[in-house]
């Protein structure tokens, strides 16, 4: 056993060459993840593994750090692009920065 600062790494193998790796997580995020690979019909193990054999193969992982919109967010906007192309004569213009920030948050005049 390896014990880090707030990570425990606990190695074990059984007869099928398998071993556990333990790995501490966020519960939600734990939670979330086991609720969609259910959906997909594999265990989170799988996934995971899945990703491991990923990594080795290609010796490197990928981040996203472009932000990506929430899905409510998206449609919201999706909605209000096909309103403007309907008809553009329509399109909001403001004189200042400020005045639309404030139509933004609701506080136009």
């Amino acid at each position: 056993m390896i014990l880090y600062k707030n990570i425990t790494i606990v190695y074990t193998t059984d007869t099928f060459m398998k071993t556990i790796l333990n790995v501490k997580v966020d519960k939600e995020e734990k939670e979330k993840a086991k609720k969609i690979a259910m959906e997909m019909g594999v265990p989170l193990s799988t996934i995971i593994n899945a990703q491991l054999r990923e990594f080795i193969r290609t010796r490197e992982f990928s981040v996203r750090l472009d932000p990506v919109l929430k899905p409510k967010v998206e449609k919201e906007l999706l909605k209000r692009s096909r309103e403007y192309h309907k008809n553009p004569k329509v399109a909001y213009s403001f004189n200042s920065a400020v005045d639309a920030i404030k139509f933004l948050r609701g506080k136009q005049k």
